[in-house]
């Protein structure tokens, strides 16, 4: 974190008199706060005589009861607050200074200390319906700052307690990293909003704006919100905005280190940036949800842990033009407020604590009682100028806020008190502690901002700049989107040297503020002395411009005069042509007059026999409308015609046909023996599924229009032919088939000649005795079949052929089908998967 002051070495007591005013200081101010009696029946030991007094009365339950010698105890305060008194006039009173100083450069730290149950936890933090400190302190910050902030992650943490400044660029692309991996993030705490540890609703309580009112503000700064919150839990910091950590809600102990700047701050804590008081409290009641808290005797709610909720305001100044944040990290100032909700003290005999709850307790004490150590020690070497060593190191809660007790800030605390008489003994030992915190002083903090020299009202100039040049471009006028504005610096070093009054020789502090105020002057120095440097380049950049431009305006103007001499003579010869040309001009128009009427005439003309060529058109179409009526009538008179010469030309050609059929039955009783017994077919139908006889057409182009006979109708072959079966030559008939041969298998022919189609009796006969027809089909199964038709060939007694088929075999190959492995045994049985083949065989003939 960058300090609210400019960095100094560590300070070190000065022995010097009692009562000495060498350094402005501030003593620790604490405000009392009387919580109501919650019961009819309780008894009060504490009565308020003023605005800054209360007094005690020991009632006879006390433990000493009879050894007490004084029966009123007076114990004065900044302020009490009575019971009755309103949240708004307690923030007023106590936080709203400590957000005016954070505003202006300036850190602040307010506690709530005091035992169970007396109301810290309200007072800090408040009720939907009755906000306490913390949500109006967010509400006043955001009131103020609302038109100066600047946009998401322009302002980035360093991880080491400082912040970047980022270029527009960068921040855009940060954004839209967070827009699109914060979807899935968002919808993670939704959940976990919902449901806590234990299963139960936990609702989301809506915040409310509980202020409207402002502080002032540098309005030629940018502004950016930081909120951290975390927790010390038996002497363990812990993030309580730890979004890793939501699932498991496992938090992880954070350690606390010691920045560049001697500032102590936790190290890789969540810094999330807010936008609004809403968001800011959104994260609050998300972190609220990790606090530890547990029920005990005297509280159904006990804090058990300190709560730290910080919020940073970082600053920086805009550029001379008013409109870009500088990007200079120096310039940089941080101030944050931390507002602490102590846990509570108490005592085991009241609480009843055991276990877990017990040494809970022992720490949150053990952690008060350093903080009543250390402050005791402070007061000793503030009023009796020894030189102790304070002992922040031994709790985790003064080693975090060494800082502010060593003069980084202004400090407050709130009392709270339980007026009962029950609670004597404890709160008897609250007040004596913050009777001694009073007398501590804390050295009142004095931020030094680098001043840059630049024109106040930048922001503001700037802004009606660009309305004013916006509306000139609406108004139509282009020039306006060229104009620039230079508000420049302002040539002051400052006011007069402050005011030092100087009682010792060794007063480090005056002279660290004097030398901080010198480096001040003389850097803004530096920056002026730069400025008008450059002012005076650029204007004599500008002189010369202009002087050279004036040198060749002059050469310009005189060409600029001999060209004007030359064209007068010009115009003047232009003149004269002007006007005969006029006088040629009179004359076209007579003869374009003239023109025009012989163009009329003709247009007429044209209208007319226009007329007549559409009344002839009309004559053609009646004409040809009457011919295709003609030929229409005479069209179908002549297909009736054709209709019934075709219809006598079919019946001669079935009378021939039937002729030629009583011839072939004929032939047929003729081929059959005096037993009535077929020669080219078996003896028995049984034996013979089925028999098919294809006849080769050497008329027909293909085998596939060959015409199968039927039984009784069989060509009549050459009854002296006789085939040697030693010397059979088989003719493959192959048509195109379905898939590539290569892939199924194979009839076994020793002596074949293939074939793809049959257009002569010659490719049958010709030194061939068998035949083969093989077809390719799918069957049901949509598995390929291949069916081969096998006959013996024939010559028949008119030179041609036939083919008697007697067998016909069917081979199939089906695809193969993975088998499951059933163990490491059976792997040689799967390396292979063999295609089945089935043979279908008919009878042979």
């Amino acid at each position: 974190m960058k300090p609210a002051r400019s960095k100094t070495p560590a300070r070190r007591p000065i022995g010097r008199p009692k009562g000495s005013n060498m350094m402005s200081k501030d003593p620790v101010q604490v405000y009392c706060r009387l919580r109501p009696m919650q019961s009819p029946t309780d008894v009060s030991c504490m009565r308020v005589t003023s605005d800054m007094t209360v007094v005690i009365t020991p009632p006879e339950s006390a433990a000493n009861f009879r050894t007490i010698t004084n029966r009123e105890i007076q114990t004065t305060f900044s302020h009490v607050f009575m019971s009755d008194v309103t949240q708004r006039e307690i923030f007023k009173t106590v936080a709203l200074p400590l957000v005016e100083n954070l505003i202006h450069g300036k850190n602040g730290l307010l506690f709530t200390y005091g035992v169970t149950g007396s109301g810290k936890t309200y007072t800090m933090t408040g009720e939907p319906q009755d906000a306490g400190i913390m949500p109006r302190c967010l509400d006043v910050i955001f009131n103020t700052i609302a038109n100066y902030q600047t946009k998401k992650f322009v302002f980035k943490p360093d991880k080491l307690n400082g912040f970047d400044i980022q270029s527009e660029a960068d921040a855009m692309l940060d954004r839209q990293h967070e827009l699109h991996a914060g979807l899935s993030q968002r919808a993670r705490l939704g959940k976990h909003r919902k449901i806590d540890s234990d299963g139960e609703s936990n609702p989301t309580l809506a915040h409310e704006r509980n202020e409207s009112q402002s502080v002032t503000v540098e309005p030629d700064n940018a502004y950016a919100v930081f909120i951290t919150y975390v927790e010390i839990y038996n002497n363990s910091v812990y993030d309580l905005l730890d979004e890793d950590d939501i699932r498991t809600k496992t938090l992880q102990s954070k350690i606390v280190r010691e920045d560049g700047n001697k500032n102590m701050y936790v190290h890789a804590v969540t810094e999330v940036e807010v936008k609004s008081a809403e968001e800011a409290f959104e994260l609050f009641q998300r972190g609220q949800r990790k606090r530890r808290v547990a029920h005990t005797a005297l509280n159904a709610e006990s804090s058990r842990s300190h709560s730290v909720f910080t919020i940073r305001l970082v600053q920086a100044p805009l550029d001379c033009e008013g409109e870009l944040v500088m990007q200079d990290k120096r310039v940089v100032c941080v101030s944050q407020l931390s507002l602490v909700d102590l846990a509570g003290s108490e005592r085991t005999n009241r609480t009843k604590n055991t276990g877990q709850r017990l040494r809970e307790a022992g720490n949150i004490n053990n952690s008060l009682m350093t903080l009543r150590s250390c402050l005791e020690i402070l007061r000793e070497n503030q009023n009796q100028g020894t030189n102790k060593m304070v002992p922040y190191r031994d709790s985790k809660l003064t080693h975090l806020f060494k800082n502010y007790f060593d003069g980084e800030g202004q400090v407050r605390m709130i009392v709270c008190v339980n007026p009962r008489a029950d609670d004597y003994d404890e709160t008897i030992q609250v007040m004596k502690f913050a009777e001694m915190t009073q007398e501590v002083h804390i050295t009142r903090s004095n931020p030094v901002k680098l001043d840059l020299g630049f024109t106040p009202g930048r922001r503001q100039a700037n802004k009606i700049f660009k309305e004013a040049r916006s509306k000139l471009e609406r108004e139509g006028r282009p020039e306006a989107a060229d104009l620039n504005i230079d508000l420049g610096l302002v040539y002051s070093l400052g006011g007069p040297f402050p005011q030092f009054e100087t009682i010792t020789s060794d007063n480090d502090q005056l002279i660290q503020s004097l030398i901080q105020y010198l480096e001040q002057r003389i850097n803004k120095r530096n920056i002026l002395r730069a400025d008008l440097q450059k002012k005076q380049e650029d204007f004599r950049r500008i002189l010369m411009g202009i002087e050279q431009e004036n040198a060749s305006l002059r050469i310009e103007v005189a060409s600029l005069k001999a060209t004007n001499t030359k064209q007068v003579k010009q115009i003047s010869a232009f003149q004269g042509h002007l006007c005969e040309a006029e006088k040629q001009n009179d004359n076209l128009r007579c003869k374009l007059n003239n023109a025009n009427e012989t163009v009329r005439n003709l247009q007429q003309e044209v209208k007319d026999r226009d007329l007549a060529l559409n009344l002839r058109e009309i004559d053609n179409r009646r004409a040809k409308q009457r011919l295709n009526t003609k030929f229409k009538v005479e069209t179908e008179k002549m297909s009736k015609e054709m209709k019934i010469q075709l219809q006598q030309q079919r019946e001669l050609f079935e009378n021939k046909i039937k002729e030629n059929g009583d011839r072939l039955r004929l032939i047929r009783h003729i081929s059959v023996d005096d037993n009535g017994i077929n020669l080219a077919v078996a003896s028995s139908k049984e034996q013979i599924p089925e028999l098919t006889t294809r006849v080769v057409n050497p008329n027909r182009d293909t085998p596939n229009r060959d015409r199968v006979s039927r039984k009784d109708r069989i060509p009549i072959s050459n009854p002296r032919y006789r085939r040697s079966q030693s010397a059979d030559r088989w003719i493959d008939h192959r048509s195109q088939p379905l898939v590539p041969i290569g892939t199924v298998l194979q009839p076994m022919m020793q002596r074949r000649r293939s074939v793809t189609q049959l257009t002569s009796p010659k490719k049958i006969t010709d030194g061939a005795s068998r035949y083969c027809l093989v077809a390719q089909e799918h069957d049901t199964d949509g598995e390929l079949e291949t069916i081969l038709y096998k006959g013996d060939i024939l010559p028949t007694s008119g030179g041609g052929a036939q083919v008697i088929f007697n067998d016909m075999e069917c081979l199939k190959q089906s695809s193969p089908k993975a088998r499951k492995r059933t163990g490491p045994g059976e792997e040689g049985m799967d390396q292979v998967d063999i295609s089945t083949l089935t043979e279908t065989k008919r009878p042979r003939v």
